[in-house]
C-alpha cells in the first residue's frame, strides 16, 4: 500500500511543471583568457551587445549566442565600471559609472568597434580607496537628468571618511552633482520605470532588515546612516534624520521607524531574506508586448547570491508604492548583477560572484533567458481591495479549489530597524482567510482577508489552487508588502 502510495507520489512530482518548461537559459561561451564579471550590459543591435567588467574592460560581443561569439576588446583601463547606458543612441556617447566618476565613451569610427575618447562628466564626489566604495549606474529620469547610487564603504579607507557614500545622486546635462537621497546601504540597481522614476536596489545588511526595491525622490532618507553628516553640507537636499552626534534610533520595528525618524522612506517591496533571494540587484520593467511571456508592465530584478531571476508586480496605493514579489527562474549559473532587455525580448543576465559568493556552477559569465512560447499556471497580480486581496491568474482556474479558504494560507510580518546585519521576522501573526469568490471570468479571485497590518509583508501560500486542467501552480508564493491598506 505504501509503496504503491509513494510510486504515485513520484509520478506526480515528475509531471510537475518546471521552470525550465517555460523558460531556457543560454550561456553565452567566453573565449580562453577573457574574464567576463559582466557589471553592465548594453545591446547595441540584433546581432551585438556590448559589456564592461569589474576588471575595467569593455567587451563588444557579436553574436553572443552562436557557438562561437565574437570578442573585440573596445576599450581597458576603466575603474570597476557597474552601468552602461546610451539614451540617446551610441552615436552620442555610451554612459558608463566608473568608480570615482560618471563617464561617457565615444566611438569616432565605428567600423573598427573601439572606443576612442572618453570624456568626464562628473567626478563631484571624492574616494576614500575602501574597497566596497562602488558607484552603480546611471539610469536617466523623465527630465533628462542621469541618476547614480553610491555604496557605503566597509571599514576604514587609507583616506580617512568621505562624503555622501550611501547617497543617491542626481547629475544635470551640465555635469553638475546634485546630492538628493542619503540612507542607502548597498545600492546595487537602479534604473527608471516606464514614466522616468528612478528606482534603486539595495542588500540586506546593517540598518538594511532585508533586500528591497524602493522608488527614490530628493530629501528622503532611506534608513542607513552612514553619510549622513553629509547633510549638513549646503550640497545636500536631505534635512538630517540623526540628533546632533548623527545617530538615529535603534531597535524600532518599521511601522514605528516611519513615525519617528525624519524623513524615513520606506521601499516599495521588500525580500524575505532566502524565500526570494539574499542580495538583490539590476532590474528592469517589461516593456517587451509580451516577448517574455504574460508579465508586460512588471519589474524582472536579479539577485547576487541565489542566481535567479525574481519578478515584481507594483501598484501604488494612497501615493504609495507597494506590490508583491513573486519567485520566477531560478538555477542560473552565477549572481546575477546585470539584466538587460535584448532586441528579441529575451533578456540578458550579467553575472559575477567576486567578493559576492553565489550559487551556480561558474564564476561569472552571461547568459539569457528565453521564453519557450509556454505560459506557467501563475498568480499574475496580487492586488490590494478593501478588506483582502484580488489575485489574477495567467489561465482559468477551477472554481472549486480556487473558491475554497482553505486552499490559502497567510501570514504577516514586519522586520526591526537595527544596526545589527539583517533582521529576522518579526512581530508575526496569522491573516485568516475567511472568504474566496472566484470572478465569472475565471480568472480571479477576491480574497476576504482578516488582521491586515499597513508596513508588514503578507506572505501568501496558495498551495491548494488548481487550474481548469487540475495543476498545481508553477510558483505558489507571493510576498505583498502592505504600506498602505485600501480604504
Amino acid at each position: 500500500m505504501f509503496a504503491s502510495l509513494s510510486l504515485v507520489a513520484a509520478v506526480v512530482a515528475a509531471d510537475r511543471p518546471k521552470e525550465s518548461d517555460f523558460y531556457r537559459l543560454e550561456r553565452c561561451a567566453t573565449p580562453p583568457g577573457v574574464v567576463l564579471e559582466v557589471g553592465g550590459i548594453l545591446p547595441l543591435d540584433a546581432d551585438r551587445l556590448m559589456v564592461c567588467t569589474r576588471r575595467g574592460e569593455v567587451w563588444t560581443i557579436t553574436n553572443p549566442w552562436s557557438k562561437e561569439p565574437k570578442f573585440l576588446l573596445s576599450l581597458d583601463g576603466l575603474q570597476e565600471p557597474l552601468g552602461l547606458l546610451a539614451p540617446d543612441g551610441v552615436s552620442k556617447g555610451i554612459y558608463v559609472g566608473q568608480r570615482g566618476e560618471l563617464s561617457r565613451m565615444f566611438d569616432d569610427e565605428p567600423a573598427d568597434g573601439r572606443i576612442d575618447r572618453v570624456e568626464t562628466v562628473c567626478d563631484d564626489w571624492d574616494i576614500s580607496g575602501n574597497y566596497h566604495e562602488y558607484t552603480f549606474g546611471p539610469a536617466r529620469d523623465a527630465n533628462g537628468d542621469l541618476w547614480i547610487t553610491l555604496n557605503r564603504p566597509f571599514g576604514l579607507g587609507p583616506f580617512g571618511e568621505k562624503d555622501w557614500r550611501g547617497w543617491g545622486v542626481r547629475i544635470t546635462p551640465d555635469g553638475k552633482a546634485h546630492y538628493e537621497v542619503a540612507g542607502l546601504r548597498s545600492p546595487c540597481g537602479v534604473g527608471a520605470s516606464p514614466d522616468g522614476e528612478i528606482f534603486y536596489s539595495d542588500n540586506q545588511g546593517e540598518w538594511c532588515a532585508t533586500s528591497k526595491l524602493a522608488a527614490i525622490h530628493p530629501g528622503e532618507f532611506h534608513g542607513h546612516p552612514w553619510g549622513i553628516a553629509s547633510c549638513r553640507r549646503p550640497e545636500s537636499r536631505v534635512e538630517s534624520p540623526a540628533d546632533a552626534n548623527d545617530q538615529i534610533p535603534n531597535g524600532l520595528l518599521m511601522p514605528e521607524a516611519a513615525k519617528r525618524i525624519r524623513n524615513f522612506t520606506l521601499p516599495a517591496v521588500w525580500f524575505p531574506y532566502d524565500k526570494v533571494g539574499r542580495s538583490a540587484s539590476g532590474f528592469v520593467w517589461d516593456t517587451t508586448g509580451g516577448k517574455l511571456g504574460a508579465f508586460d508592465g512588471q519589474i524582472f530584478i536579479g539577485d547576487q547570491y541565489s542566481a535567479e531571476v525574481l519578478r515584481v508586480d507594483l501598484e501604488k496605493v494612497d501615493g504609495h508604492w507597494q506590490g508583491a514579489v513573486f519567485p520566477f527562474r531560478a538555477g542560473c549559473g552565477c549572481g546575477i548583477v546585470r539584466v538587460a532587455w535584448l532586441p528579441d525580448g529575451s533578456l540578458a543576465l550579467g553575472e559575477t560572484n567576486r567578493g559576492w559568493a553565489s550559487r551556480g556552477e561558474h564564476p561569472q559569465g552571461l547568459e539569457r533567458l528565453v521564453w519557450t512560447g509556454k505560459t506557467p499556471f501563475e498568480i499574475l497580480h496580487m492586488r490590494l481591495i478593501p478588506g483582502g486581496f484580488r489575485l489574477e491568474f495567467t489561465e482559468p482556474v477551477d472554481a472549486a479549489t480556487a473558491g475554497d479558504p482553505k486552499s490559502y494560507e497567510m501570514i504577516s510580518y514586519t522586520y526591526e530597524h537595527h544596526e545589527p546585519y539583517g533582521s529576522a521576522e518579526m512581530d508575526t501573526k496569522p491573516c485568516p482567510i475567511t472568504k474566496a469568490t472566484v470572478a465569472s471570468d475565471g480568472k480571479s479571485v477576491e480574497l476576504a482577508v482578516d488582521g491586515m497590518r499597513e508596513v508588514y509583508v503578507h506572505e501568501l501560500h496558495a498551495r491548494g489552487v488548481r487550474n481548469a486542467r487540475g495543476e498545481p501552480l508553477l510558483h505558489e508564493a507571493a510576498y505583498y508588502t502592505v504600506n498602505r491598506i485600501a480604504r
